[in-house]
């Protein structure tokens, strides 16, 4: 069969500015009952993701600290299989399956496609969204049109070569919720400029008589010269004044963008961390990290869940890997919570010089001679 990404008919995206209206629009669409499509949606939430905020706590925060997190390839009995283990972290395929699975989350869906290289290596792709419609399960060559649509399910390939990751049925994902936020950002944003455009520099008054074309000609050539002239002259009968500016700096815009900021980050982040707030404490900022480590465990959970239930299987069905294994994603340490411990264990306990220098690269030869321990020096 022919691939699902070859099948694709690009249509021209309009980058307009959206609006509420847009995304009214585009969600009924995408919930109808009768033929709903996603693109609509898909292209808006293209558009929230060019923002700062979005992408630094999606892609930054969320997604490479899963991405570039340690795994190994299991067997059945537990023990990391070198040879595969080493075959994924090279091809690269951790990396880039992961992203498209967490992804879905923010996205609503995901719709994999794996294609075997001629050199026996495999490819990963993610099928663009616009052209999935995940309720019926339909694969639309043309976004805009139901004309060659395929129902992807029902392909032999489904479950080999195509692989599908919905985090929850009838969800439109995290960016949905945060489309309000970043569209009231870009219209504060938008007012904020012009506002320092109007009243960032007071405006120039020039009296003169204008019923004299010499002077208001000479006026006018001036006044367009003020700004690069070191000085100018003026008639007697011209007065030259600097208008009156407003006395607010913009407070409001800032504090409405800060807002829509504080709630993308409770959106994606489930807190406000310390890149988003002025007035931040230790103590703050340690329950927000913790929130945020605990979004990101689950994050990590689904990926095990997604490779172990689908990847592998694919991959070994195409030869890739063997049959029978599991990524562990390998637990992140607390070092220097882990440093105290060994140090106040040292005066009781031999510890492994070996394991020393791999968690804490710390070259250990031996005890210094007339060194006592705790314990002796207490007796001595």
């Amino acid at each position: 069969m022919r691939k699902l990404i070859e099948s694709i008919i690009k249509n021209q995206t309009s980058i307009t500015r959206k609006d509420f209206a847009d995304w009214k629009s585009a969600q009924q669409y995408a919930q109808s009952i009768y033929n709903p499509k996603q693109y609509l949606l898909q292209r808006l939430y293209k558009d929230v993701m060019q923002d700062a905020l979005m992408t630094s706590q999606v892609e930054v925060l969320r997604i490479s600290k899963t991405k570039g997190a340690d795994f190994d390839i299991i067997n059945r009995d537990g023990i990391t299989d070198e040879l595969s283990t080493r075959t994924i972290k090279d091809s690269g395929l951790y990396e880039t399956i992961a992203e498209m699975v967490l992804e879905s989350l923010f996205y609503g869906y995901t719709v994999i496609e794996l294609t075997k290289g001629r050199t026996g290596g495999v490819r990963a792709t993610s099928v663009p969204r616009e052209n999935i419609e995940p309720t019926q399960g339909l694969f639309l060559p043309d976004c805009t049109s139901d004309s060659g649509a395929i129902h992807y399910r029902d392909l032999r390939e489904y479950g080999k070569t195509i692989l599908e990751v919905i985090p929850k049925t009838d969800d439109l994902g995290f960016i949905n919720k945060a489309v309000p936020y970043v569209l009231i950002k870009k219209f504060a944003f938008s007012c904020w400029s012009e506002f320092c455009e109007i009243f960032g520099m007071p405006p120039r008054v020039l009296k003169t008589n204008t019923q004299d074309s010499t002077m208001l000609d000479r006026a006018e050539t001036m006044m367009r010269e003020i700004g690069s002239a070191a000085y100018f002259i003026i008639d007697t009968n011209e007065e030259l004044d600097f208008g009156q500016g407003v006395t607010s700096n913009g407070d409001v815009y800032s504090n409405l963008i800060a807002k829509c900021d504080s709630q993308i980050s409770l959106i994606n982040l489930a807190a406000v961390i310390g890149q988003d707030t002025q007035n931040g404490n230790y103590s703050k900022e340690e329950s927000s990290a913790k929130l945020t480590d605990a979004v990101i465990t689950a994050d990590k959970r689904l990926v095990e869940q997604t490779f172990n239930r689908q990847v592998l299987p694919a991959l070994a069905a195409l030869g890739v890997i063997k049959d029978g294994l599991r990524l562990q994603i390998t637990k992140s340490k607390d070092i220097e919570a882990l440093w105290s411990k060994t140090v106040q264990a040292l005066p009781y306990y031999e510890i492994d010089p070996k394991w020393i220098k791999d968690t804490f690269g710390i070259e250990v030869t031996e005890k210094k001679a007339g060194q006592l321990s705790a314990i002796d020096s207490f007796f001595a």
